[in-house]
This record gives structure tokens, C-alpha cells and sequence, in this order.
């Protein structure tokens, strides 16, 4: 465009110029300096919400942003875009808290896209944000995508074919259920997903949010975590929240990763555990008569 203006305006003095003193036609001012449209500022590259892509990323590069429909392989989906407001020059790192806002916005966007908490099913949130030379150039969006987990111990994204909005609304086979633990030295090894009408030991209770804490600070109390999911338990099963409790039911428990913690994840998975006995339906609303003290 700039190149067309060049050789148009060499064009117009031109004709000026071979038609000498003549007068200007009518509606001309012979002033082209105040003809051109000013050019609008460049505006920054925003990504596009609801849409899917064949890669998850943590910093969004222009030239390799080619999102794909839904309805064709990928690993996550945009479910928002937000924009930082008070950030600054520096790229926001986990950890600080301009980071953190933004990654519990995604969760709040999140859980309203899919109709659930995230963190209650095998899905995983990814903040992307503006590659460094963008950030310099101006680029202040956050993306929040969501990807489908393989299992509850293996978080390796999985390849899927049908958007995830409302995904949390219906029954299907996101959503943490009931699970055979496989223990070792009193380890847990690995949560194999059962089908709560199967015979069983262990199902999912709920989230936990934890205290804003030092990581280290948090989990070397695994007491206290221990206790806050046990009343997770009576809250799901309908149990007193007595000195009995710890008689009738146990727990297994899955807390953030280091890096999950820096990012501001708080939510800690809850499960019930029962070593002596086992189930055939869910737990939930069972009660004393379904979880008499052992």
C-alpha cells in the first residue's frame, strides 16, 4: 500500500507540473497534504477463544498460532482470553501473583465453560501467554486452554475429536469416580478407574482448597491434609464429623506439583479409602449404615 501512495503521488506532481497555472478543477482544493487517510496504529495479535488446537504451548508464538476445528484431532482448547492490566514490562513467571490472577481467572473461565470444576475430572489448564518479543511489543492477552488428561496418574495430554464446552454437564468419562488402588508398601502405585457398581475400595470425594502456603510448609503437613479430606468424605457421604470418622472410612489424596503450587493451583484431590471392606455403588449420601464404624 505505502508503495502505491509513493508512485501516485510522484504521478500527481507530475500533471501539476505540465498543466502550469491552470486553475483547479472544481472540488479540488490543490492541497493534497490533508487527502490521505491517517493509518490506525498496528493493534497486537490477540488470540481467538473457543477454538482448538494440535499443540499446547505456554507462550503463544504468531507464526506458529494455526488453530484447528474442534471436531478434528487436538490436545487442547481455548476456553478464554483475558488481558493482563498492571503488568508491566516483565512477562508475568509463576509464582508471582500477576501470574497467579491470571491462571484463577482461567480456572473460574474454565469451570464456566465446562459446566464443573476442572480439577474434578481428567482435564488439565494451561496458561499460554504472549511470546517475549511480543510482550515487548505490546501484547498483554492471556490464554486459558484446557486439554483431556489420559488418567489420574498419567497427566500426559491426550488426543481428542469433540469441543469440551459443557463437557462437565452430562455423565461421561471425564468426570473421577470410583477407582481400585494399587498400594505398595503402603504407596499408592496407581488409581485404576472402576465402575462404582464394581466391586471397589476407593472413590472421589471432592476438592480441597488448601491455604496459601509454602509449598514445602504444605506438604510436609500431611496430617492436615489428611483431616481436611476425611471431612471432605463425611461432607460427600453424609458422616458425622466426629472422633468416629477416622474409624470408618480412610483416605488417598493427590496434591499440586511444585509447579502446578506456583501457578496457584490449591485444589487438593480427595478420595475415600476403605481397607476392610468393599463397595458396589457409590458412596455418596450412604451414610452410618453404609459406613458403620470398623
Amino acid at each position: 500500500m505505502r508503495r502505491w501512495w509513493a508512485v501516485g503521488l510522484a504521478s500527481l506532481v507530475a500533471t501539476v507540473a505540465l498543466t502550469g497555472c491552470g486553475g483547479n478543477p472544481a472540488g479540488v482544493d490543490g492541497d493534497i497534504g490533508d487527502d490521505w487517510r491517517p493509518m490506525s496504529e498496528p493493534k497486537p495479535f490477540v488470540p481467538d477463544a473457543e477454538v482448538c488446537h494440535a499443540s499446547a504451548v505456554e507462550s503463544g508464538y504468531l507464526a506458529a498460532y494455526a488453530p484447528v476445528d474442534c471436531a478434528s484431532p487436538h490436545l487442547v482448547e481455548t476456553v478464554h482470553v483475558g488481558s493482563f492490566t498492571d503488568a508491566g514490562n516483565k512477562l508475568p513467571k509463576p509464582g508471582e501473583k500477576t501470574y497467579q490472577a491470571a491462571y484463577a481467572d482461567c480456572g473460574e473461565q474454565a469451570d464456566d465453560y465446562l459446566g464443573g470444576d476442572w480439577r474434578t475430572a481428567r482435564l488439565s489448564l494451561t496458561l499460554a501467554l504472549p511470546a517475549p518479543e511480543a510482550w515487548q511489543g505490546g501484547s498483554r492477552w492471556y490464554r486459558c486452554d484446557v486439554g483431556e488428561t489420559t488418567s489420574l496418574d498419567d497427566t500426559s495430554i491426550a488426543n481428542r475429536s469433540a469441543s469440551l464446552k459443557g463437557a462437565l454437564t452430562k455423565a461421561g468419562g471425564l468426570q473421577y469416580g470410583c477407582f481400585t488402588p494399587k498400594i505398595s508398601k503402603e504407596i499408592v502405585q496407581e488409581m485404576v478407574a472402576i465402575a462404582c457398581t464394581k466391586s471397589h475400595r476407593s472413590e472421589f470425594v471432592g476438592i480441597y482448597e488448601a491455604p496459601n502456603k509454602p509449598y514445602k510448609t504444605f506438604i510436609d503437613d500431611g496430617e492436615a491434609i489428611h483431616k481436611a479430606c476425611l471431612n471432605t468424605v463425611a461432607t460427600y457421604a453424609k458422616l458425622p464429623k466426629d472422633d468416629n470418622l477416622a474409624f470408618r472410612t480412610g483416605t488417598i489424596y493427590y496434591y499440586p506439583t511444585a509447579a502446578e503450587w506456583d501457578q496457584g493451583n490449591r485444589g487438593v484431590k480427595c478420595f475415600s479409602w476403605d481397607s476392610g471392606r468393599t463397595y458396589t455403588r457409590s458412596i455418596k449420601g450412604g451414610g452410618t449404615s453404609l459406613m458403620p464404624v470398623n
